[in-house]
């Protein structure tokens, strides 16, 4: 027979230890087990990564140097045969790999600098700007004349017509700044040769820009002795600009035998207009540039070489040039307050 009082005691007991563990429980004294988490299977990748294949380098045969011809829409049979001439002897000098391109333009020229489509090319004043200014080529060489790379212009007027002359034919010299001697052409008409014409138009205007000098009205005639004829004859405009100098035009003595008396010059600007530049693309290396230039050089020394050169971009003679001899003609044409892009063609 179970004794009833020890079976109140056990039951007693067990609900005293239940209550126990629950107050500890709800206390936080002791810790409430967690759930084990179920591992989730990761990706691996059993791809073996690829190193980047480097470019080959240039002036080899799977990146060959890019030369450019003059522009044109229709080369003749002679221009393509100089152009296969030009390229062989510099591969002959430098070693390099080289291919020819024709653009149908300037600015498709242009375009093919920025875009890696050119390395070698030559280029119109305006044409260099652009390229040199979003940094898509370097001057390597300035097309020479009557010994020289640059050139000037001249502001002219007829003798009688009132204006004060700031230029000594003798001295060959300004005798005043420009910023005081272009003021009286302040609302006066001038004659441009063209839109285009960096001598007969947008370097003139930049100095007249400079100069705080507004103009009236201009009249376009489309070539240097034009403006000489037009200042001579009066009543077209009061004052016009050529190069220099313009006025010694073959014809135009005969035409007019006074015509150095009577078309005089105001104010000359310094020789600061360049001839074609030609340009190499910046991401040449020193030595592959030196090559090249080595090249060019002894090209030029050669009777086939030069009249390549002739033939191709009109250029009898060349000279080695830096970029920042460029900085007084950029002045200018920045002044002129032109668009350089409408500039070319």
């Amino acid at each position: 027979m179970i004794n009833a009082h020890w079976f109140i005691r056990v039951r007693m007991k067990r609900l005293f230890l239940l209550s126990l563990l629950f107050g500890l429980l709800a206390c936080g004294l002791l810790p409430v087990p967690q759930p084990t988490p179920t591992p989730v299977p990761t990706e691996t990748s059993t791809a073996i990564p690829t190193a980047s294949v480097p470019e080959p380098a240039l002036g080899t045969d799977k990146n060959p140097l890019i030369l450019a011809l003059a522009p044109s829409g229709h080369p003749a049979p002679d221009v393509i045969d100089a152009g296969n001439t030009l390229k062989s002897l510099l591969e002959k000098a430098t070693g390099y790999k080289i291919v020819t391109v024709l653009p149908p333009n300037e600015t498709e020229l242009v375009k093919g600098f920025g875009i890696g489509n050119a390395h070698i090319g030559v280029l119109s004043p305006f044409g260099y700007l652009l390229v040199s200014d979003q940094g898509y080529a370097e001057a390597a060489f300035a097309r020479q004349k009557d010994g020289g790379i640059f050139y000037g212009a001249q502001f002219i007027v007829r003798k009688d017509a009132g204006f004060i002359s700031y230029f000594d034919p003798i001295k060959d010299q300004n005798t005043l700044d420009a910023s005081q001697a272009l003021i009286q052409f302040k609302n006066k008409k001038p004659c441009w040769t063209d839109e285009l014409s960096p001598s007969g138009y947008v370097v003139p205007l930049g100095f007249l820009g400079e100069a705080h000098v507004k103009t009236g009205a201009p009249a376009f005639l489309a070539s240097h002795p034009a403006v000489v004829r037009a200042v001579y004859a009066q009543g077209i405009c009061d004052f016009g600009a050529t190069y220099v100098d313009a006025r010694a035009y073959p014809g135009l003595e005969g035409e007019y035998p006074d015509v150095m008396k009577k078309v005089e010059v105001v104010w000359r600007i310094p020789p600061i207009i360049p001839y074609e530049t030609m340009v190499f693309a910046p991401g040449m290396s020193v030595d592959m540039r030196r090559a090249l230039i080595r090249a060019f050089v002894d090209l030029m020394s050669k009777p086939d070489g030069r009249k390549a050169m002739q033939t191709l971009y009109g250029m009898d003679a060349i000279a080695v040039v830096r970029d920042d001899q460029y900085d007084e003609f950029r002045k200018a044409v920045s002044a002129s307050g032109l668009d350089i892009n409408s500039l070319i063609k």
